[in-house]
């Protein structure tokens, strides 16, 4: 199980740092078009699955480590555990509803304008790499113990 925590760890900062990286860097190099139907830059197509890939192993590591606190935790890891799963919580459900609101089969999804999906999209972008770092750093410092 060490062996796993410490990939998964690895690939979850990978993921966090090409993120947060793209988020900064996308201004710099892609312009938008008024009249284009995808007004994000095509490396986003490639880092959506990345990103739920990684919402959903940090959906199951979060419950983990958070199952693992009992009465004799800290104060501390009680509060790290939880905010860890429930921020996952949180960033899944932003993300899911707006990467399928964007997919093709979205096409006729109405309920929100673009500025708001793009805004929603800042809120996951600034959040994943904060969740998948923590969580990615964790698991590489818990390799070797029970937790």
């Amino acid at each position: 199980m060490d062996g796993i925590k410490k990939v998964i760890g690895v690939v979850l900062i990978i993921i966090a740092v090409l993120v947060a990286i793209h988020t900064v860097i996308e201004p710099l190099y892609h312009t938008t078009d008024p009249d284009s139907e995808n007004p994000y830059s095509s490396a986003w197509g490639y880092i959506n699955p990345l990103s739920a890939i990684s919402i959903v192993l940090g959906l199951i590591f979060g419950y983990i480590r958070m199952s693992n606190t009992h009465e004799n935790s800290s104060v501390q890891e009680f509060i790290a555990a939880n905010t860890l799963f429930y921020g996952f919580i949180f960033a899944a459900i932003l993300f899911f509803w707006n990467w399928f609101g964007i997919l093709e089969v979205g096409k006729e999804f109405t309920a929100v304008d673009p500025q708001t999906r793009s805004i929603v999209w800042i809120f996951i972008d600034a959040i994943l790499p904060c969740l998948n770092g923590a969580l990615g750093a964790h698991l590489l410092r818990s390799s070797g113990t029970s937790d």
